[in-house]
C-alpha cells in the first residue's frame, strides 16, 4: 500500500528575528539570539524547515521576591538580591538570554525612578553578555516614564522590550524606534488582538519584522487546552501567509507555571503530589514542553532544570 505524502504546502513563513548585538553590530553583547524562520508545523522536519530551535531566557528581578517558593530559592537565593550578580548566575546555568523584570519601578513595589531602573539595566549588561529582554512594572503610567530611559541606557543593544498593548503603544514603540531595540506585543488570547496590536504598531512606521508576538499562556492544569488552541491557530495563519501573525512567538511560561498551587506547594504535600524539589520543576518543565508544540520560538523559564528538561525534549523530537 502506498503512504500518502502528509507534507503541507504552506504559503508563508515565520518572520527571523535577531536579539542582541556583538561589537560588530554596534552593541557588546558576546552572542544573539535568532529566533522564528519556521516554514512548517513545530517538530516536523518533513513539513518544512525549522532554522532556529527554541531559545530559553531566565528570569531575574530588579528586587528580592518575597514570594517565590524553597526550589527556586535555593537556586537564586544568595543573589537575587543583586541583579548583576542574578544575571550572572542565569549565564552560569546555560540561558541564552536574560529576562529582567523592573518590578521594583511598580509604584507598591519601591516606586524606583526611571534613573534607578536604567541604572539596573546597565548594571545587568555589564554584567553579563548575553542578549536582554526587559520588561516594566505594567503600571502604565510608570512604564511611560521609565521605560524610554531604559531604551536610553541600552541604545545599540537590540534588547527585547516588553510590552505594548492595544491601549498602551505609542511610548514604548516610539523609544524602541529611537533607540533600535524590538517589542514584545502583548494581547489576551485573543488573534484578532494581537493583529490589532501589530497594525497600530507598524502604523507609527515600527517595523514588523521587528515584533515578538506575546499571546499569553497559561500553566498545566489552568486552561492549557485553550491556550494551545489559540497559540497553534496563531502559528498557522502565519504560516498560511498572515503577515500579521507571522511573527515569532514569547511565552511567559515561568511566571505562569511557578504560581499553580501545584508548583508552589511544599513538602506537606508530598504525600500526595511529590516532593516540592521535583514537581515544581517538572511542572514549569511539562508546561513549556507542551506549549513548544503548539508553535512557540521564544520561552521565559525559572527553575535550571526545567530549562535543562525542556532542551532535552526538543532534541528527542526532533531526533538529536
Amino acid at each position: 500500500m502506498t503512504v500518502p505524502d502528509a507534507k503541507e504546502k504552506w504559503s508563508g513563513q515565520i518572520t527571523t528575528i535577531t536579539i542582541g548585538a556583538t561589537e560588530a553590530d554596534g552593541g557588546t553583547r558576546g552572542s544573539t539570539v535568532t529566533v522564528g524562520g519556521q516554514a512548517g508545523i513545530p517538530f516536523m522536519s518533513f513539513d518544512g524547515e525549522e532554522p532556529n530551535g527554541t531559545a530559553i531566557a531566565l528570569d531575574v528581578l530588579d528586587i528580592e521576591p518575597q514570594d517565590w517558593p524553597a526550589p527556586l530559592a535555593e537556586v537564586y537565593g544568595d543573589v537575587w538580591s543583586d541583579p548583576a550578580a542574578w544575571a550572572k548566575r542565569v549565564k552560569e546555568l546555560g540561558a541564552d538570554m536574560v529576562n529582567l523584570r523592573l518590578l521594583g519601578t511598580h509604584p507598591d513595589e519601591g516606586d524606583r525612578s526611571p534613573e534607578e531602573a536604567a541604572a539596573t539595566v546597565k548594571a545587568v549588561l555589564e554584567a553579563v553578555d548575553l542578549p536582554l529582554i526587559v520588561w516594566g512594572c505594567e503600571v502604565a503610567a510608570k512604564d511611560q516614564k521609565v521605560m524610554p530611559k531604559v531604551a536610553e541606557a541600552a541604545q545599540g543593544e537590540k534588547c527585547l522590550l516588553g510590552s505594548v498593548t492595544e491601549d498602551e503603544y505609542r511610548t514604548l514603540t516610539a523609544a524602541a524606534q529611537a533607540y533600535g531595540h524590538k517589542l514584545i506585543a502583548m494581547s489576551p488570547c485573543d488573534i484578532n488582538k494581537a493583529k490589532q496590536i501589530n497594525i497600530l504598531v507598524t502604523d507609527m512606521g515600527f517595523p514588523l519584522e521587528d515584533i515578538v508576538i506575546y499571546p499569553s499562556t497559561a500553566s498545566l492544569g489552568y486552561g492549557m487546552e485553550y491556550i494551545y488552541s489559540i497559540l497553534e491557530r496563531g502559528r498557522l495563519a502565519g504560516l498560511s501567509g498572515d503577515k500579521l501573525m507571522g511573527q515569532p512567538v514569547l511565552l511567559d511560561v515561568g511566571y505562569e507555571a511557578w504560581r499553580a498551587k501545584e508548583a508552589r506547594a511544599g513538602d506537606d504535600m508530598a504525600e500526595v503530589w511529590g516532593a516540592a524539589a521535583q514537581r515544581g520543576p517538572t511542572w514549569e518543565a511539562v508546561t513549556a514542553t507542551d506549549l513548544l508544540q503548539g508553535g512557540s520560538d521564544l520561552l521565559v523559564m525559572r527553575h535550571p532544570k526545567a530549562m535543562e528538561a525542556v532542551r532535552n525534549a526538543s532534541k528527542q523530537l526532533v531526533g538529536a
